[in-house]
């Protein structure tokens, strides 16, 4: 792993959820720890815009930025396809 895991036990098992699913991180900047983006860039992801969200490093509720990644990441219609 190259990337400093996140403070939050249930955030950092929904970026793991998401890299599993070849979503890759980039580090952010200020109160965003980070940003996963879709590996995708097709007109059938969503719009032809990549898919991707900003990871919080301080959420009030861990557990439901964790439900917000892991929505996003399956909801691509990318999810599970197994393509790089």
């Amino acid at each position: 792993m190259s990337r400093s895991p996140h403070p939050s036990k249930e955030i950092e098992a929904a970026v793991r959820h998401a890299e599993a699913r070849g979503w890759t991180v980039r580090k952010g900047r200020g109160h965003c720890w980070g940003i996963l983006r879709c590996p995708m860039n097709d007109a059938e992801c969503r719009c032809g815009e990549f898919c991707q969200t900003s990871v919080w490093s301080t959420p009030r509720v861990p557990e439901n930025e964790a439900r917000k990644i892991r929505r996003v990441v399956d909801g691509c219609v990318h999810a599970g396809t197994g393509r790089r």
